[in-house]
């Protein structure tokens, strides 16, 4: 008897199941031909495209594990290296002041890490710290560098420091800016990057407003927010396979203990924040201070989290000093 009513009970869930699994579908069809209707449509543009617009080549690309990243490498040869990681959402060219004014005295790489712009999704669909780490340094050994600094900012700076734990004799210099990765213990173990279901419908409609709307809280002033800025970062979230491959690596990222790894990194490191940083909060950097065994901590009044875009120079400046005090051990 008992065995009759589990049954019946899961039959009925079946019937339910199969109902809401209807109602879902008319939802979303419902949902996208309003989309087309309003014009919110918004497919993936072709990599063809946007390396037009970008100035990618071919000799910007490099196959890592079946990935073509895609990357910009400048300045003199033999020169100390820099690598400069990205954050959540961006691209390459979120470093484009920086780079044109580090590759004067640096050997300056930059690429489009796993999952976001022009290095698209991974095949692998793997978008975990230790899949990236291993990117990285397959990534870097194939352009033949050995010793280097790294400057990560926000995912990117999470990126930096895991790889500087991971290889402590090759990274000389490190600068975090507003870093992610050191979370509150009770956070330990949940997804800080995970979005609700209905963030599915961006692979479909992304509208400018919205992607507007997403970077402004990363400025303290929104009125740095320019129009060629939010165009780059609309174009590259819609690369192929971005949207989705974002939502992937919402779904992955994990937070763990960052304390046993920030304790084996050797590097000199700069800690940058934008004091009036709403995402990642400059209170944070007293977390990291207070682990890293050699460390400096540069606040900057009146600018948020996009410090290197809201207005480049003033951090560039921070940072290129701290760089040259380091030169010698990056060479």
């Amino acid at each position: 008897m008992h065995n009759e009513k589990e049954f019946e009970g899961f039959k009925s869930s079946m019937r339910l199941y199969k109902s809401m699994s209807l109602s879902a579908i008319l939802l979303i069809s419902t949902v996208f031909l309003a989309l087309a209707a309003y014009g919110l449509w918004a497919p993936d543009l072709s990599l063809g495209e946007l390396q037009k617009r970008y100035g990618s080549t071919a000799s910007n690309v490099v196959n890592v594990d079946g990935m073509r990243i895609h990357y910009k490498d400048t300045g003199p040869q033999d020169a100390p290296v820099i690598l400069l990681l990205h954050g959540f959402g961006s691209s390459l060219q979120t470093w484009d002041v920086w780079a044109g004014s580090l590759e004067q005295k640096y050997r300056v790489i930059r690429l489009d890490l796993p999952g976001f712009g022009l290095t698209g999704p991974s095949p692998s669909n793997d978008y975990s710290e230790l899949n990236d780490v291993n990117t990285l340094t397959q990534f870097v050994d194939k352009l033949g560098v050995s010793d280097l600094s790294v400057i990560g900012h926000s995912m990117g700076g999470k990126i930096a420091w895991t790889f500087a734990a991971a290889h402590p004799d090759r990274v000389k210099a490190l600068v975090l800016m507003a870093p992610d990765g050191f979370p509150q213990p009770e956070a330990i173990g949940t997804k800080p990057y995970a979005m609700p279901a209905i963030m599915g419908v961006m692979k479909f409609s992304l509208p400018r407003y919205f992607v507007r709307k997403s970077i402004e809280p990363a400025f303290a002033d929104a009125s740095a927010l320019d129009d060629k800025m939010v165009s780059r970062y609309h174009d590259m979230l819609r690369a192929p396979g971005v949207r989705a491959a974002i939502l992937e690596r919402g779904n992955q990222t994990i937070y763990t203990d960052p304390v046993p790894r920030l304790k084996k990194i050797k590097a000199h490191t700069l800690l940058l924040w934008g004091e009036e940083d709403k995402m990642i909060p400059s209170s944070n950097a007293a977390s990291y201070a207070g682990v890293l065994a050699q460390s400096q901590t540069v606040f900057i009044p009146r600018l948020g989290h996009l410090l290197h875009e809201e207005q480049a120079n003033i951090g560039l400046a921070k940072v290129t000093e701290f760089l040259d005090a380091n030169r010698l051990t990056t060479q």
